[in-house]
């Protein structure tokens, strides 16, 4: 079994020395600095932060081990930066839609109150809060509905 093993690394060992020795004699060739994809740059830096700083001052020959571990660190940092998820502060925004629902129904029915109005909405399938309901009717400037000055229930002598 060990003699297999050590057959297999020996092989393993010379592929990638004919291996670097073919990419040297290829960069040689090249007239000027070669000009890598993104695409190409993120599977370097994947493949070289596997190998490590080590192996890959031994292997890398198009770019420095520092450039390759440079790119992986920006990939990460691109990956976790979370700007894809980050939302606005607070709770959404009522739609335009939703608001010029509650502007009509406190114009057509004057003596509706912002709870009256909450429940009509939920009714229709809108769940929005009395004071959001105010705010809306504030920002446009329409008035408070004075309370109702109910007469308490008066008891039978």
């Amino acid at each position: 079994m060990a003699y297999i093993t050590g057959t297999v690394d020996q092989e393993l060992l010379l592929r990638r020395e004919y291996l670097s020795a073919e990419n040297r004699i290829l960069i040689q060739q090249l007239q000027g600095s070669l000009r890598l994809t993104d695409p190409q740059r993120q599977t370097l830096a994947e493949i070289g932060h596997r190998l490590g700083r080590k192996a890959l001052g031994d292997v890398a020959n198009i770019v420095r081990p520092e450039t390759i571990l440079s790119w992986h660190r920006q990939l990460v940092a691109k990956k976790f930066d979370g700007s894809k998820a980050r939302a606005t502060v607070g709770r959404p925004q009522i739609s335009q839609e939703l608001q010029a629902l509650i502007l009509r129904m406190a114009r057509e029915n004057a003596g509706w109150g912002y709870y009256r109005i909450a429940g009509a909405l939920k009714n229709l399938g809108h769940t929005v809060s009395d004071q959001s309901i105010g705010n809306i009717l504030k920002r446009h400037d329409i008035p408070k509905v004075p309370q109702c000055k109910m007469q308490r229930f008066q008891p039978f002598d």
